[in-house]
């Protein structure tokens, strides 16, 4: 199972893996499966572990005390989810991370050392490096959208930059993830549909 996380690491690193680090990475990663709604983390826990999806598709969502879901992440196939304050800071998350579809995950715990000691692979850490470089412009941008674009502007950025979102995930959760109401996306939907 560890083979597309193998795949994904020699892809995003200029540093080839050795099979020291391959064997590294496959005693490190613990397999797991989800099924639909089954949580990976819930509020109040302190989250053990970095998740690689190998197949199927995560949330990560806060519930406020009305009991409104806000959605902070949407993750599918080759992308990793986590809370990494609480991953870090070994503190109780304010999040849940849950299944929307059947999914495969692949966790690095952080409690017997792996984490410390795959982070020394060099291929993945320049792989991680990049990836958190990414993230850091991707919420930059999601970010500044939220405070200075329309609804309409970040409906269309979203069809753009992830088309397949649209198809794996219903309405409500989109319209929570782009900060807006279910009727306000359905209007915009329509729109588009009539270009």
């Amino acid at each position: 199972m560890v083979t597309p996380l193998i795949q994904y690491i020699q892809e995003r690193s200029t540093i080839p893996l050795s099979e020291t680090d391959s064997s590294l990475i496959e005693k490190a990663f613990i397999p797991k499966k989800l099924r639909k709604r089954q949580f990976l983390l819930q509020e109040g826990e302190v989250c053990k572990y970095i998740a690689f999806i190998v197949k199927g598709a995560t949330r990560q969502y806060s519930v406020d005390e009305k009991g409104y879901e806000h959605v902070l992440n949407l993750c599918i196939e080759n992308w990793w989810t986590s809370d990494r304050e609480s991953f870090h800071k070994e503190t109780p998350s304010i999040y849940n991370i849950d299944a929307w579809e059947d999914t495969e995950l692949l966790l690095l715990p952080k409690a017997n050392g792996y984490y410390e000691r795959v982070n020394t692979i060099p291929a993945f850490n320049e792989m991680r490096i990049k990836l958190d470089d990414n993230q850091h412009m991707a919420v930059q941008k999601r970010l500044n959208m939220a405070q200075n674009y329309t609804a309409d502007y970040r409906y269309e950025e979203l069809t753009k930059l992830y088309p397949e979102f649209l198809q794996r995930f219903p309405q409500h959760i989109i319209a929570s993830y782009l900060g807006i109401t279910k009727e306000t996306l359905s209007r915009i939907r329509h729109q588009h549909i009539k270009k």
